[in-house]
């Protein structure tokens, strides 16, 4: 049985985030929900919305995933998992979203820490190994200025 994977986000996030989703998992399209919240619209509106995308997925568990904790889409996903099999997590990003989906078959306690643990680890300094950042030697005969 595969948790359902809700994503309410400021627009247009949350479609993009499921888009990336489905580039490299398109089996999965069914599996995740995305819901934009664009900027003015009535909180009734937005949270009826996502009530709606919830009872459509039919999981019988969901995830959902916001992008920052309170502001708008994190607080109507606050009062939308309110009393149903579902858990909310914050802080969406893309490592974390694929990692819930590689593992949306797991328990649903399981998954929220995997998701966190996706999340989190994947966020690293980068070091800049290019030969143009490297200290040069003088006359060296192996170093060429250009881009590679």
């Amino acid at each position: 049985m595969n948790t359902g994977i809700l994503i309410i986000a400021h627009a247009p996030l949350a479609s993009a985030l499921r888009a990336c989703v489905l580039h490299v998992f398109p089996e999965s399209a069914s599996g995740i929900t995305a819901l934009d919240v664009p900027p003015n619209e009535a909180t009734d509106t937005t949270r009826a919305a996502a009530q709606a995308l919830l009872a459509q997925m039919g999981a019988p568990y969901t995830l959902v995933l916001t992008d920052v904790f309170g502001a708008t889409p994190c607080n109507i996903a606050q009062k939308v998992v309110d009393g149903v099999n579902a858990k909310l997590v914050a802080g969406v990003n893309l490592p974390m979203l694929l990692r819930t989906i590689n593992y949306r078959h797991e328990a649903l306690d399981v998954l929220v820490a995997r998701a966190l643990a996706g999340g989190t680890q994947s966020i690293m300094q980068v070091a800049v190994t290019a030969p143009q950042n490297q200290n040069r030697k003088p006359n060296d005969p192996s170093h060429y200025d250009h881009s590679q």
